[in-house]
């Protein structure tokens, strides 16, 4: 991770910019009558929330482990991602409500004044995403692909404003703000399971028990490995910890498993050492029965 203060204005500036844009199109809902805008509006300043708490709580996501927090503070940045896509679900909710309304009882919609303000969105979106585009970090990704969102939602809402134009077709707007509202569910619904996931030890995805079992069981001199705990921090620091049967000297068989597992993204490697003769107590935690201590007496 390079240059964090510059990663952080970065986001400042993303934060602002969503806030004051949400706060452009409500105005901008109220004068066209458009609940596509409003939706809209909703999406920029969910994203404004999850962006203004990731700021701060990046920050102190970035401190390094301590007396307290022993593993770090990685997961201050999990949360403001759990609370952010909770915003986004919860105001979702809200603007399909006010949409349906829209669809049973229709209402006058200002086409030119939309299209006014769909064609400021576009453009300023687009720069927005220009800006950004090009970060490596998730984190960067994810902004990235935020802004490209905000265009796509205008270059809409602008086509809706088009067909009210032509046609006098109304309803186009509430079902363009449904269908936005649908597009931020599914993408807040996955963000929000992902984040549950690492709250609650769930093994990465990119690596699973059974391959660092394979992995290690084929390394010469292990001849068992049990208890294999495997969680990840924030979806970027892996953490395992096991146990290792080996007749080999500790610091080599360390040395051998931590770089092994390097190579797979686990940066952080706890390992208790038995050897073939030792009885493991602790045949209660296993993953699976067959992977219980009691078969390895190995002579």
């Amino acid at each position: 991770m390079k240059n964090k203060g510059k990663e952080s204005k970065k986001m400042f500036l993303a934060f602002l910019l969503n806030l004051f844009f949400s706060v452009f199109e409500l105005v901008g809902s109220f004068v066209t009558g458009s609940v596509a805008i409003a939706s809209d509006a909703l999406h920029d300043f969910g994203d404004a929330v999850t962006i203004g708490i990731a700021c701060f709580l990046e920050k102190k996501s970035n401190r390094q482990p301590d007396e307290v927090y022993t593993y770090g503070y990685r997961r201050y940045s999990v949360v403001a991602g759990l609370f952010g896509s909770l915003v986004l679900l919860v105001g979702s909710a809200v603007v399909m409500v006010h949409a349906v309304e829209r669809l049973l009882v229709p209402q006058q919609i200002h086409s030119h004044a939309m299209i006014l303000f769909a064609v400021i969105g576009v453009v300023i979106n687009f720069c927005a995403a220009y800006v950004t585009h090009g970060g490596d970090s998730v984190n960067q990704k994810a902004v990235n692909l935020h802004m490209m969102e905000d265009v796509l939602g205008w270059i809409a809402v602008l086509v809706g404003a088009v067909v009210i134009k032509l046609t006098g077709f109304m309803l186009i707007d509430p079902l363009l703000s449904i269908g936005v509202a649908v597009f931020v569910i599914v993408n807040a619904a996955r963000n929000l399971r992902n984040a549950l996931h690492i709250l609650l030890e769930k093994a990465p995805d990119e690596i699973s028990v059974m391959q660092i079992r394979n992995l290690l069981l084929n390394t010469p001199s292990v001849t068992e490995v049990h208890h294999i705990h495997l969680w990840t921090m924030d979806g970027q620091q892996h953490f395992v910890t096991m146990h290792l049967v080996t007749e080999e000297e500790p610091f080599l068989i360390k040395k051998r498993v931590k770089e092994l597992l390097y190579q797979k993204g686990i940066f952080h490697v706890t390992l208790e050492l038995e050897t073939s003769n030792e009885h493991c107590h602790e045949s209660t935690c296993t993953i699976a029965p067959e992977i219980t201590c009691h078969h390895h007496h190995h002579h």
